[in-house]
């Protein structure tokens, strides 16, 4: 699965899973925009292991949330690496509380980085590639919970579930241009976002028997799949959900 002369951006890339993406596409041979928030030392670190690769990287900070942000991310990648090929929608947050208690101003920060980010920079990439006349893949990292309820995340459920639905939708939209758009669905991974669960080790070993493979994901088993997704094996795959989760969802109860 080699991509030479690809370039990628990888949203929320500074650390976790998608710095993990961000590797995993370098050691194919693409080249990689990193982007967080802020050009920190994590952005800095990502981008260094990018050029370890022998691959080009650049920093581009931005905020999903925000829609003309967004935009400007698409273009000021063009303008840095002279082509846009792969897009990856990797960043993402939660919010934890019961439905009773949720605030409207959680639900609008989920919701505006978990699919209205993914919405609108799949707009931008979308008309570069019509622009440019070539095809590309838009690949998302959702989640087990675009299907899976998950009680006191109502928000990121609802977020999830709806980049399922709007990936099925420019899968069909997009496939004219040339363009798969794919998600894929980690389970219970080992990142920082699990920081709390790492730290309770009887809530881990409940989570841990109810998956098959008995051992949380690593970034490298998303990263492999997004890689796949990305690669001329993957053309005739569009509008699906890969499942990434040690075989969670079919084995899963709330207790």
């Amino acid at each position: 699965m080699r991509l030479e002369n690809k370039v990628a951006l990888v949203t929320g890339s500074t650390q976790g899973i998608g710095r993990g993406i961000a590797l995993r596409l370098a050691r194919a041979g693409a080249d990689v925009i990193i982007n967080g928030r802020e050009a920190d030392e994590d952005a800095r670190e990502s981008a260094a292991l990018v050029r370890a690769e022998g691959r080009r990287a650049c920093i581009l900070a931005a905020d999903v949330a925000d829609a003309g942000q967004c935009r400007r991310l698409v273009r000021e990648a063009v303008a840095q690496m002279g082509r846009l090929d792969i897009l990856v929608n990797n960043a993402g947050i939660q919010k934890h509380a019961p439905f009773l208690d949720a605030s409207e101003a959680d639900f609008d920060q989920v919701l505006a980085v978990n699919l209205r980010g993914p919405f609108f920079l799949a707009q931008a990439f979308a008309r570069h590639l019509r622009d440019a006349g070539h095809g590309g893949r838009i690949i998302n990292n959702s989640s087990v919970h675009e299907d899976l309820p998950h009680p006191n995340f109502a928000s990121y459920c609802a977020s999830k579930g709806g980049l399922k639905m709007l990936m099925r939708n420019l899968a069909i939209e997009l496939a004219p241009l040339g363009i798969t758009v794919n998600n894929v669905a980690p389970g219970a991974i080992e990142t920082p976002i699990n920081r709390e669960l790492m730290q309770q080790p009887g809530k881990l070993d409940r989570l841990l028997e109810q998956i098959p493979a008995r051992r949380l994901g690593q970034p490298r088993d998303v990263a492999g799949a997004v890689v796949f997704l990305a690669s001329p094996e993957a053309d005739y795959i569009t509008g699906t959900t890969l499942v990434i989760d040690g075989g969670l969802l079919w084995n899963y109860s709330e207790q």
